[in-house]
């Protein structure tokens, strides 16, 4: 689909990867809804601001009532708490998949009508190379996201006989908010090049954008045998 004249609603705009894409979209053309749990927080011209929570599904169907024009769905939204899966809290795995499962596939179920009724559009759903391997310290997302990858490739067959494009952005760190105080020495990817990768993967209509070459590596490394790349981290 081409972006420039698309109507867009981005999750999350209020920073990092995701006021990336809500400006991006603006400079390309897009007519642009820019949502976040804060709206007051979002200070991007050219936009116009929508208060969003993807956890709370009367602010998802509020917006998808106000928003009847989207063709084009950024999933942006997501956290990270830090936490693994054994003696943690289990409320913050569960914000975990609230997040990053349950409140992206609601997003998906309340617009998927509203893209057919505006010729199918499209879909991005943001991911991670932690959909596709775990990291002591942040297993809770990982398999969030890993539950976050597998949703998204089930919508997309789903969603394939209305015409909607469902794709499917992979990256390792990027240099946002949620890495400022992550215990995290390695190469952190910008933001707005994320943006921009995945708004080309779209104009392109690729089901899945994969970022920098971690996650390449990491999504290759799935056809081996997994100890060998598990011995690779744990010596990194």
């Amino acid at each position: 689909m081409n972006v420039s004249g698309a109507t867009a609603l981005v999750t999350g705009a209020n920073r990092g990867i995701g006021r990336h894409f809500a400006a991006q979209l603006a400079e390309r053309g897009a007519k642009v809804y820019a949502t976040a749990r804060r709206p007051g927080s979002i200070d991007l011209p050219g936009v116009e601001v929508l208060q969003l929570d993807i956890t709370d599904p009367a602010s998802i169907e509020a917006a998808a009532a106000a928003a009847t024009d989207v063709d084009l769905l950024v999933n942006n939204a997501g956290i990270s708490t830090g936490t693994n899966l054994l003696g943690s809290e289990l409320d913050d795995i569960r914000r975990e998949m609230d997040t990053h499962l349950w409140g992206t596939l609601n997003m998906v179920r309340a617009f998927a009508p509203v893209l057919a009724a505006n010729a199918g559009g499209a879909i991005v759903n943001v991911l991670s190379a932690l959909s596709w391997f775990s990291y002591d310290g942040s297993n809770a997302y990982a398999v969030a996201k890993a539950a976050e990858w597998s949703m998204t490739n089930g919508i997309r067959l789903e969603l394939a006989a209305q015409n909607t494009l469902v794709t499917g952005v992979v990256l390792g760190a990027a240099d946002t908010d949620i890495m400022a105080g992550a215990d995290y020495d390695g190469p952190l990817t910008d933001p707005a090049a994320v943006a921009r990768a995945a708004l080309d993967g779209v104009e392109k209509n690729l089901i899945e954008v994969v970022v920098d070459q971690w996650s390449a590596h990491v999504k290759a490394s799935l056809a081996n045998d997994p100890a060998d790349f598990y011995q690779q981290l744990l010596a990194t």
